[in-house]
């Protein structure tokens, strides 16, 4: 009919998903749904015995004061898995990917693997704290505060290490954020990820994530053809490690990257050995002239705060690390 609009036909997958997405939202119910929604809330956990934990931002983790069924979290993880396409079960009891409609890593694991459903939803940061804010809340001491913004505005390369849970990813969304402020308008940022959870607002920024076909390394080495000025990595895990650090030893200075370390010197220390895991010897020197900063990120009574800021000044003859501690 003339001066009509056709409706919308979508395609069998598209009516496929939209079943599944509004199940999955059903199966995580008010509460969930309202926890996911708030942007102070970094993870929500269920436990093996129904609990569920919430870790906010300011506050840290706690208890929420609610339960989920283990018939409903068993359905919420197949229906999670059929939205990945996969599956779930007795054979499969590992489940890992991201919500489609939320962004958000998930983690479950069912029986025998536990005693009971278990799953973890990290959410993608949607409040993006300055470096000034983390001053002003004394979670950033002025000397570290005046020391990271001057390495910065030098384009020097910074790494975060920290444990679970210390806020590394949070404070690396700082850090971009600083470098956008303070860099060139028309820097050309190329950012890494497995699951996306960095924000950048630069106007000249490429964003990558992995997927079956293309590892971190694969999507390091890519980004070389991609004409970067600067790499960014959200969390270093593998071999990719020897590839970001000669691209930030070869003319792409002010790298921002993370790491699962305890500390300065063990934050090296797991860089060189996934280094190695490139099938090439320790690699010191490479490290100390690629890496620059590291800032190390723990949890103080409910707070993620900056412990650590260590400059990195070379190497001995000896082949250990010179460190600079910037006192706070």
């Amino acid at each position: 009919m003339r001066g009509t609009e056709r409706p919308a036909v979508l395609g069998l997958r598209e009516l496929r998903e939209r079943r599944l997405e509004g199940k999955l939202q059903r199966e995580l119910g008010p509460t969930l749904s309202d926890l996911l929604a708030d942007d102070a809330v970094v993870e929500v956990m269920r436990n093996e015995d129904g609990r569920i934990w919430v870790d906010r931002l300011g506050t840290g983790l706690a208890p929420a004061g609610f339960e989920v069924s283990a018939e409903t979290a068993e359905n919420l993880l197949g229906t999670v898995a059929a939205l990945l396409g996969t599956v779930v079960n007795e054979e499969h009891p590992i489940l890992e990917g991201e919500l489609p409609f939320h962004g958000a890593r998930f983690e479950g694991v069912l029986p025998p693997v536990a005693r009971g459903p278990v799953f973890c939803i990290r959410k993608r940061a949607t409040l993006i704290y300055r470096l000034d804010e983390y001053a002003a809340k004394g979670q950033l001491a002025p000397r570290h505060h005046a020391a990271l913004v001057s390495a910065i505005e030098r384009e020097e390369s910074l790494v975060v290490c920290g444990g679970t849970g210390s806020g590394k990813t949070t404070f690396l969304n700082a850090l971009l954020a600083e470098k956008v402020q303070r860099g060139d308008p028309h820097q050309r940022l190329v950012i890494l990820e497995d699951t996306v959870e960095l924000q950048c607002t630069a106007a000249n920024t490429v964003q990558l994530r992995t997927s079956a076909e293309a590892d971190l390394q694969r999507l390091v080495r890519a980004t070389m053809r991609l004409r970067p000025d600067a790499i960014v990595i959200g969390e270093v895990r593998g071999r990719e490690a020897l590839d970001l650090l000669k691209a930030w030893n070869t003319g792409h200075r002010g790298g921002l990257s993370s790491v699962h370390a305890n500390g300065a010197r063990a934050a090296l220390s797991r860089l060189d050995q996934l280094v190695q895991e490139a099938g090439v010897p320790t690699q010191p020197r490479l490290l100390a002239e690629a890496v620059d900063w590291i800032a190390s990120m723990s949890r103080v009574d409910g707070d993620r705060r900056v412990t650590e800021l260590v400059r990195v000044e070379g190497v001995d003859a000896g082949g250990e690390f010179r460190l600079t501690a910037i006192e706070p």
